[in-house]
């Protein structure tokens, strides 16, 4: 006679995803490969920082890439919907694939708050349907969202020193987070990526400079497009530059806030991403033609001056 299974018995097989070591050590080698700058940041960490920050940067460039990536003509509202969705089944501690392990175990240590994901989704869903932003406003918005969000979930990982207002005067004020400060290194992290990728965003139809400053140093869209570098040019990408630094300045005073492990790698990131802008100054503005990088030489020398930085901010 036939067996029938009892359907009670009867479960569905658990998704066998990569162990929790392995799952690190993927997102430790793409973020040394797709953000070595950032990556050198993160080796001055303690391990299990610099565990979580690799697991959340590759979960921030997997929802770029959404947009960005080789696959990106395949994407629409419906995708970034399921995205959003699979993040969710992360922080309820469930993964969908082995990159997934390394987030739910950071989310298991560290406190995040999944709001920053999602603003950090629909920043990839303003990248859907614009390419254009009239003003400065406009793409602040969009800054924060991509961008700034990075800092709320990494100021999470990086911890608050906790001896900052020991002394009895002083606890009555309890020290604040700098959550300001981290997403101003957002913003300026990210606005040095469009004054450094200009060239590339063109060549896709994208336009991140404002187009009110565009106009503001009378220099059209076509001119841009035409690669153009002229005084026009140098003008408008001096003007781009300081508001970047602007934002760089706003966030150094918060990173004495932060646990002392944290200071050296926060103040080396900032400091070397910081130096992509004066590479482009030196290449007189090129940027249709040059990519900005900072060579490796030049990151080692910023080492000592970061931990410098460390010690007395």
């Amino acid at each position: 006679m036939l067996q029938l299974t009892h359907p009670s018995t009867t479960t569905a097989a658990a998704p066998a995803f990569a162990h929790l070591e392995e799952s690190y050590e993927r997102c430790r080698q793409i973020t040394a490969e797709y953000s070595k700058t950032f990556y050198m940041g993160t080796l001055l960490m303690p391990e299990a920082k610099r565990r979580a920050i690799w697991a959340i940067y590759v979960w921030c460039r997997r929802t770029d890439e959404l947009i960005d990536g080789p696959q990106a003509k395949f994407t629409t509202e419906s995708t970034l919907d399921h995205w959003e969705s699979q993040l969710e089944s992360i922080f309820l501690g469930h993964p969908k694939d082995d990159l997934d392990v390394a987030l739910v175990d950071t989310l298991s240590h560290f406190e995040l708050d999944i709001q920053p994901f999602k603003d950090m989704i629909s920043g990839q869903r303003m990248d859907l349907h614009r390419s254009r932003y009239e003003t400065f406003e406009e793409l602040k918005l969009y800054c924060y969202r991509v961008a700034g969000t990075v800092g709320l979930m990494s100021t999470t990982v990086m911890g608050m020193d906790g001896s900052v207002n020991t002394a009895p005067w002083r606890k009555a004020s309890p020290v604040q987070p700098p959550i300001p400060e981290a997403v101003s290194l957002g913003m300026a992290n990210q606005l040095t990526n469009i004054l450094r990728d200009v060239g590339e965003d063109a060549q896709r139809d994208r336009i991140y400079l404002p187009l009110e400053d565009l106009a503001l140093f009378d220099y059209t869209q076509e001119d841009l497009f035409n690669g153009v570098i002229d005084d026009r040019w140098r003008a408008l990408m001096r003007f781009q530059i300081q508001r970047a630094l602007k934002y760089y300045q706003e966030a150094e005073s918060g990173i004495s806030r932060l646990h002392p492990d944290a200071r050296w790698p926060v103040w080396t990131a900032l400091m070397l991403y910081r130096k992509i802008l004066d590479v482009i100054v030196e290449n007189d503005y090129d940027v249709f033609n040059r990519r900005a990088f900072v060579p490796k030489r030049r990151k080692f020398l910023c080492l000592p001056k970061a931990l410098i930085r460390a010690r007395i901010s």
